[in-house]
Order: structure tokens, then C-alpha cells, then sequence
């Protein structure tokens, strides 16, 4: 094996040795810093963001494995963005936190890394350090929580979090009985359990092989989960020996299989702008396109929430994502690696289904063609996304009239006016939430309806923005518009009454108006105004260095790898 890449801080009788191993010492046997992997466990453990404070129980059984397999286990802390706490939006600190990962790893005396996150955006970050500094690295997802009831009836955290909130709106639920069901909602630690985008990333890591195969969707209170990531620590030292780094298995491959997983997943449409930034550190050419020409007519297989009915713990139980896999083999690609270094595919022979009801069979599929729709045309030059397995199949071809909102404000201010303009038909536009106009495009494009609309039954309409929605919401959304308004997209120049055209099996999105009209329009003075304008700090950089979300939204100045060599010394 060739020398470890901590032996340069480590080995030596100079100054700077002596520096490095008596201030880590503390305790540590002299073999510690001879030839024994240094991993560092990157763990974004935080009572801050819920879905991740178990981790530091699940670091301790890393450490066990990493120690047990000879190397020496590193708790290395990484700042991470809850998604359910921290405002204007978590998206904002993904690629801060995926900076600031990879700075670390770099800098300090790593030979591999074992990666623990959970909620929505850590997994993600992690994901883009790994690949940008590129040392051996492997993940451990915490898991989802377990399932909670209300009245009988089982609850799919966020999920049920909007379709109650509709109902107390609509009248039809009381905000007694609403707020009655918040203590039942979370029942345990772990993430989301809808196939929200925690779940979704998890899985999706999995597919791209960079979670040992059967560990994703183990839910977080599940004892195997802490001796799967025993299992990994001992992983993580057999990685550095073998020299496995994530640029040897993620590759055009291991995407294409990501894709295919989504879409059989029914998974977040949160995954596209993730995996494009992922795809970007590695310098892998990877497009909006490729998520319709791959994962559109991929069938759809997972019936759980928001799309279906069950929840993670159900899927666990009924043959897990291996099954699901094994359903679509033939749509894998069958030389993709993972971290174990061997194909995705060895690893499905012996998955069963054991209940058809949550992972249907690839004959009786929950809908034939679930992947992510990519749209273009006048509103969309550079492509706009939704997820037709969680829309209303009637409004996947609609023509209405535009109603406008110039920020998320103007919305609530707006959307419970009884005089409001609106309509069934009617198509609700949000702008100025993309990742320069909020900044970090938020998930705030699944609308809530207008009050005078769900008092008359209706449940779902066509909304349009240049933001997100989160992986638990559902409805007729089309997302991820661009270029966003802020960026000079076409967007900033709709205006209420303009006829919008939706045709997602032409993957057209449209404005019926007259060319010259439409090309001598400016932005208004209150879409302008809506417009994030950060004059210091992270969002200041952020947004004058943020992408479109046609290529991640990452910053311009982090895409592409910039290895783990460090040139020169601290003293």
C-alpha cells in the first residue's frame, strides 16, 4: 500500500511532526500515528436539526468499526442547514456546508471519510465535498423516523402537514383537532418518513453507490442501522487500502442508475438540482435532459406518500429498495460500481417483495411513466421540471389565465381576499424565488389554494415557480423554472390575465401573447423589489456567485474537483 496521506503530517522527528502527533495524542498509543488510516467521520449531528440529532449515536458505532479494522476514528462536526428551522431556507447553507466540508478534509491529516447525514440538505453537501476533494468516502443516511397515528389513522410528516393544513382552511377540520395531531406527527428520532427529499437523497445515494448496498431507508430507532454503520467504519479503512475513491465509481453510470431509482421511487424533485451538482464537482456531463430522456417513462413502483399511500418503515418491511431495484434491472446500468467495488446490480439477486401493496411489481405498476417531466418553451428557454406521479392527471394539459405574485409576501397577503380574481382554471404564478431572487430558492412553490377555491372543492391547480417545492408536497407544481426572474428569465414579465399553456406530454410550457408584446415588456418595479439584495456575508456571495438550477445551483466558483493535496505547512 502506498503511503497514507496522513503519514505527511504524522511521520518524522521535525518540529512540525512533533507538533502534530503530541496535540492529538491525548492518550493514543504511539501505533496510532504509524501506519494506521486516519478516518474522519463527517457528522452533521446538530439538536438544531432534528432530523440529525440521533448521529452522534450512530458516530460511535463508525467508531467501533473504524477501530476494530485498525484505523483510528476522527468525530469531525459539520455545520448543517435543518430544513424545518432555519430561515430564509436551508437550500441557502447547502453548498456552504458543502464548502466548508471539503475545506476541512482537506486540510487536516484524513485518509478516508465517513459521511452521516440525514435531513434534506446534508446528505447533498456531503455528497458534493466528497466528490470535489475526493478522498475515499463513504455514506451512512440516518434513517427515517418511524410511523405516527392520529385518530387511527397513520401521519406522513409534512405530507399531512399540508393536506391538514388545507382542510382547516377549507373548513373541514377543526384547529383544535389540527393541532391535536402535531405531538403524533414525529413519533420517533430520524427524517422525514414520506418519500420526501431525505428519503429520497438516501436511496438516491445508494443507487449511485455511494451507501453500502441494502443500508438506505434503515429506519434511525432500527438496532441494524447501528450495526450496518459498525459494518461501514470497518468499510471505511478497507477503502483507504484499496485507494476507492468516489471518482472511480460515480460516474455517467452511476447517475444513469440514480435516475431510473428516482423516478421507481416516485422520489423528490429536489434529487434533479442535487444530482447536478453532485455531477458538477465530478466534471461528469450531466443535463436537465438526461432526468426526461432516462427517468421519464421509468414505471412507477413505490406506493408511498405524497404520491402513494405507505410510509418508509412500510417500504423497509416490504423488501426495502433492493426490491425496488431489482423490479427495474433490466433499466440499470449493469457496469455501474459502489463503494464495496462491485456492480449495483450483484447486489439484487436475492431481493424479494414481500407485500405488493407498498413496492408494486414491475407488471402491475403504480403508473406506467412516473419520472421527471422537463419542460421548455416561452417561460421555460432553460427548462423548467414537474413530477407527473403527484399531479392530477387532468391538468397535465391546461390552458388558463395568469395570476401573478411578485413575492412569497404578495402571495400571503393576497391568496384569502374573497374579491381575489381567481379561478379553477386560473394558473398561479410565483416569482422571485430562485436561488438569486429569495435567495436560496425556497420551497414555496406548491401554493397553498386560494380559501374561496377550497371552500368549493377544489384541491389542486396549475402553479408555476422559479423555486422548489418540498419532496413531501404533491399537486399539479411546476418547479425550477429557468432562467428565475431574477436572473432576467421570462418569468419577470408575465402578468396577470396572460393565457399560460401547459403541455407536459408535448414538454411544452407557454405564453399565448403576441411576440412584440410580450418582447417590449420590462420587470416591474415590484417584482424588482421583491428581489433578494444581500450587502454582506454568505448571501451576499452566494447570490452574486450562485448558478441556475439547470446546472445544481452550486456556486460558479466550486464546480469541478479540487483534490486533497495541501502544499504547505502551518508552522
Amino acid at each position: 500500500m502506498d503511503p497514507l496521506r496522513s503519514a505527511e503530517w504524522y511521520e518524522g522527528t521535525d518540529r512540525n511532526a512533533y507538533i502534530h502527533r503530541a496535540w492529538m495524542r491525548r492518550g493514543l498509543p504511539d501505533s496510532a500515528f504509524r501506519g494506521r488510516p486516519q478516518i474522519a467521520i463527517a457528522n452533521t449531528a446538530s439538536e438544531l436539526v432534528p432530523c440529525n440529532a440521533h448521529l452522534d449515536e450512530v458516530a460511535q458505532s463508525v467508531k467501533h468499526g473504524v477501530y476494530e479494522a485498525g484505523g483510528i476514528p476522527l468525530n469531525l462536526p459539520v455545520t448543517a442547514p435543518g430544513e424545518t428551522l432555519v430561515k430564509p431556507t436551508a437550500m441557502l447553507w447547502r453548498n456552504m456546508t458543502a464548502m466548508a466540508a471539503e475545506e476541512m478534509l482537506r486540510a487536516n491529516p484524513v485518509d478516508g471519510v465517513v459521511l452521516l447525514g440525514g435531513c434534506d440538505k446534508t446528505i447533498p453537501a456531503l455528497l458534493m465535498a466528497a466528490a470535489s476533494v475526493d478522498l475515499p468516502a463513504v455514506v451512512v443516511p440516518g434513517g427515517p423516523m418511524l410511523t405516527g397515528t392520529f385518530r387511527g389513522e397513520a401521519l406522513g410528516c409534512g405530507t399531512d402537514v399540508w393536506r391538514l393544513s388545507e382542510e382547516v382552511r377549507a373548513g373541514t377540520l377543526s384547529e383544535t383537532d389540527f393541532l391535536k395531531s402535531e405531538s403524533a406527527t414525529i413519533r420517533s428520532k430520524g427524517h422525514c418518513n414520506t418519500m420526501g427529499t431525505a428519503s429520497t437523497m438516501a436511496l438516491v445515494a445508494e443507487a449511485l453507490g455511494m451507501v453500502p448496498p441494502g443500508l438506505a431507508g434503515t429506519p434511525a430507532p432500527d438496532a441494524r442501522l447501528l450495526e450496518a454503520a459498525h459494518a461501514t467504519g470497518a468499510l471505511a479503512v478497507d477503502l483507504v487500502a484499496a485507494d476507492r475513491r468516489p471518482s472511480t465509481f460515480l460516474t455517467k453510470a452511476a447517475f444513469h442508475n440514480a435516475i431510473v431509482a428516482l423516478a421507481a421511487i416516485g422520489g423528490s424533485t429536489n434529487a434533479v438540482v442535487h444530482l447536478l451538482a453532485i455531477a458538477g464537482r465530478l466534471g461528469i456531463d450531466l443535463t436537465v435532459d438526461d432526468f426526461d430522456r432516462i427517468g421519464a417513462d421509468v414505471p412507477l413502483l413505490v406506493n408511498l406518500r405524497p404520491a402513494g399511500r405507505y410510509l418508509m418503515d412500510d417500504l423497509h418491511r416490504a423488501g426495502g429498495f433492493a426490491a425496488v431495484l431489482r423490479e427495474v434491472r433490466d433499466l440499470l446500468d449493469p457496469d455501474a460500481l459502489t463503494v464495496t467495488g462491485k456492480p449495483l446490480v450483484s447486489y439484487l439477486d436475492d431481493a424479494r417483495i414481500w407485500d405488493e401493496d407498498v413496492i408494486a411489481p414491475r407488471s402491475r405498476p403504480l403508473q406506467d411513466a412516473a419520472g421527471i417531466t422537463v419542460l421548455r418553451g416561452d417561460l421555460a428557454p432553460g427548462g423548467a421540471i414537474i413530477k407527473p406521479a403527484a399531479a392530477s392527471p387532468h391538468l397535465l394539459q391546461h390552458r388558463g389565465r395568469a395570476l401573478v405574485f411578485d413575492s412569497i409576501e404578495d402571495f400571503r397577503d393576497r391568496v384569502d381576499d374573497p374579491d381575489l380574481d381567481v379561478d379553477a382554471g386560473s394558473v398561479l404564478i410565483l416569482r422571485g424565488c430562485g436561488p438569486r431572487g429569495y435567495p436560496g430558492m425556497p420551497e414555496v412553490a406548491n401554493l397553498p389554494l386560494p380559501k374561496k377555491l377550497l371552500a368549493q372543492g377544489v384541491r389542486d391547480m396549475v402553479r408555476i415557480c422559479d423555486g422548489r417545492m418540498s419532496g413531501t408536497a404533491y399537486g399539479t407544481v411546476v418547479l425550477h423554472v429557468t432562467p428565475e426572474a431574477a436572473a432576467g428569465g421570462p418569468l419577470a414579465l408575465v402578468r396577470t390575465g396572460d393565457v399560460v399553456i401547459l403541455d407536459v406530454p408535448n414538454r411544452r410550457l407557454d405564453l399565448d401573447v403576441p411576440a412584440g408584446d410580450f418582447a417590449s415588456r420590462t420587470p416591474g418595479r415590484a417584482t424588482t423589489d421583491g428581489y433578494a439584495k444581500p450587502v454582506r456575508g454568505w448571501e451576499r456571495l452566494y447570490v452574486d456567485h450562485v448558478t441556475q438550477a439547470d446546472t445544481g445551483a452550486d456556486l460558479d466558483f466550486l464546480q469541478g474537483s479540487s483534490g486533497a493535496e495541501v502544499h504547505r505547512e502551518s508552522h
